[in-house]
């Protein structure tokens, strides 16, 4: 459950040179309510944000616990946020204009800070005009076009109180020729660790490397990691992509250890830390396409069970797929 305890909004027009700061909170209720606890819900269940931790030096969490205290009111503190990415952007060569919501909220009973930036984007809107012959309706092209709910803000943090961990999904700027990720380095001043979808896509992608050079079926390599993340995930919300590599490669000592120098490569040493429910979601089943443009979406247990599944070589080269014990067929439109 998401309870928003206080919003703000401010609006940095980089383009034009017109910031505009609140000094009023955002009234949370009714459309305004509903569009800031979808974006909240949203980007909390977002698999791309990553880990992280403030520095010991961190300004931000200085000025975080001066306002947790009590020392600086609200408004005051976001403000402050404002203010950091105005200097920050007023030097990046991607120049792009943005709002700006800080919010304090919970979420599961967990106080968290949460920071949205969203770049303006240009939208088609109505615009009523008064003409001497009456009123004429236009279609105009409109720069300050918020995302809608179905849509994803841009870049995003979430701060829990209690711990003072970080989520964050950031993109990189030019600033004075050098490639910065503004969110976590001159905002928040925090390290970052692997997103979960970064964790999954340096899993498929190093299995995928390995088994192509040892020539390995790559298909039933593929179900097998599924498999093993699975079990992996049914009593742990972290991924050991390490461990992973050695039991889908068991059998072969040489590939286990080609993969584990691939991912610890990509800064994998470590277990990531997962969404237990999002991530089995995504490993319960496996999805096929064939060069003859068939698709096939089957449960992951299934590629090992032969009396469901078989997977034929034929004499020609090519592949054969035997589903068996189907009793029933449902066209799905």
């Amino acid at each position: 459950m998401i309870i928003i305890d206080k919003a703000v909004l401010h609006i940095l027009d980089i383009n034009s040179g017109m910031t505009i700061y609140s000094d009023e909170e955002l009234s949370v209720s009714d459309s305004i309510e509903t569009f800031l606890l979808k974006h909240i819900e949203k980007a909390w269940k977002s698999q791309g944000a990553k880990p992280g931790t403030f520095y010991d030096d961190s300004s931000f969490q200085e000025k975080l616990s001066g306002y947790l205290n009590g020392e600086m009111d609200f408004i005051s503190f976001s403000k402050d946020v404002g203010h950091t990415f105005e200097e920050a952007f007023c030097h990046a060569e991607e120049m792009a204009s943005a709002d700006v919501i800080v919010a304090d909220v919970r979420i599961d009973d967990h106080r968290k800070i949460v920071i949205f930036k969203c770049n303006s984007h240009m939208g088609y809107i109505h615009q009523v005009n008064q003409t001497e012959n009456g009123i004429k309706n236009d279609i105009i092209n409109h720069y300050s076009i918020m995302p809608n709910l179905s849509q994803k803000m841009d870049e995003f943090a979430f701060i829990d109180v209690g711990t003072m961990a970080i989520s964050v999904d950031a993109k990189r700027y030019t600033i004075d020729g050098n490639s910065i990720f503004v969110f976590p380095e001159i905002l928040l001043e925090c390290s970052l660790t692997p997103s979960p979808k970064e964790a999954i896509k340096s899993l498929n992608k190093n299995v995928k490397k390995v088994a192509e050079a040892y020539g390995q079926d790559e298909v039933t390599i593929a179900a097998s990691v599924k498999n093993v993340v699975a079990e992996a995930m049914e009593n742990n919300d972290e991924l050991d992509l390490a461990a992973v590599g050695q039991e889908v490669f068991k059998d072969n000592p040489s590939m286990q250890a080609d993969f584990t120098a691939a991912i610890q490569e990509e800064g994998f040493e470590k277990p990531v830390k997962m969404d237990q429910e999002a991530t089995l979601k995504k490993m319960y089943k496996h999805k096929l396409k064939t060069d003859t443009g068939i698709e096939l979406s089957i449960p992951t247990d299934y590629f090992d069970n032969t009396e469901f599944v078989e997977f034929n070589n034929n004499e020609d080269g090519t592949l054969s797929i035997t589903l068996k014990h189907i009793s029933n067929i449902v066209n799905r439109n």
